[in-house]
């Protein structure tokens, strides 16, 4: 049995209410400020012209993203692999969503709103201090804002060290690959790829 109708989804889960139906803002303010001064990490989330969906994490020292003003954002877009799935579909769409997470804290902050990509020197400058500078940035301007509760990541109990696995209990990212697309030659081991990857931090 499917739902496929919020009016069924209502009946089983019932309305927000209370915080959770009031917290949603509509610009950032100190505490989501400071939440992103904070953060070392995020998810961004978009989707093309032809519906397709993307979802991509971003990474640097805490603060890394930076806030223009009460409503906007600017990432840095990052030297990647080049596939440009997230910007393609900025370019077709312009929305955006983005999940910021700071290690040890339950509770994460989401951002959902449109987006441009700029070159613009006066962003790129907020980034001259990087190893490898971004060629480009998101612009992004904030629909909405609110804190997330810690629910999700105290289920997981993603930040204590018990979570934590051997990285031996997977294969390596090479082997993954290799088997994945047939490929027939050695895979780069992990010491190789953590070196190559280092270089273009």
């Amino acid at each position: 049995m499917y739902i496929e109708s919020e009016e069924k989804l209502r009946e089983l889960y019932g309305f927000p209410k209370g915080r959770a139906k009031n917290k949603q803002l509509n610009a950032l303010e100190k505490h989501t400020i400071n939440f992103i001064q904070h953060s070392p990490f995020a998810s961004i989330s978009t989707y093309g012209a032809s519906g397709a969906v993307d979802c991509s994490p971003r990474g640097g020292k805490p603060g890394f993203i930076k806030v223009s003003n009460e409503g906007c954002i600017i990432i840095p877009e990052a030297k990647g692999n080049n596939r440009l799935d997230s910007l393609v579909n900025i370019i077709e769409t312009r929305n955006i969503g983005c999940l910021f997470l700071i290690p040890g804290v339950d509770e994460t902050l989401r951002i959902n709103g449109s987006a441009r990509i700029s070159t613009s020197i006066e962003y790129l400058r907020l980034f001259t201090t990087e190893p490898n500078p971004p060629k480009a940035c998101i612009e992004l301007t904030i629909n909405e804002v609110f804190l997330h509760c810690a629910k999700a990541l105290m289920r997981s109990d993603l930040w204590s060290s018990e979570s934590r696995i051997e990285r031996s209990l997977l294969p390596t990212m090479g082997a993954m690959i290799n088997d994945q697309l047939s490929l027939n030659e050695e895979p780069e081991t992990q010491e190789d790829m953590i070196k190559r990857y280092k270089h273009d931090l």
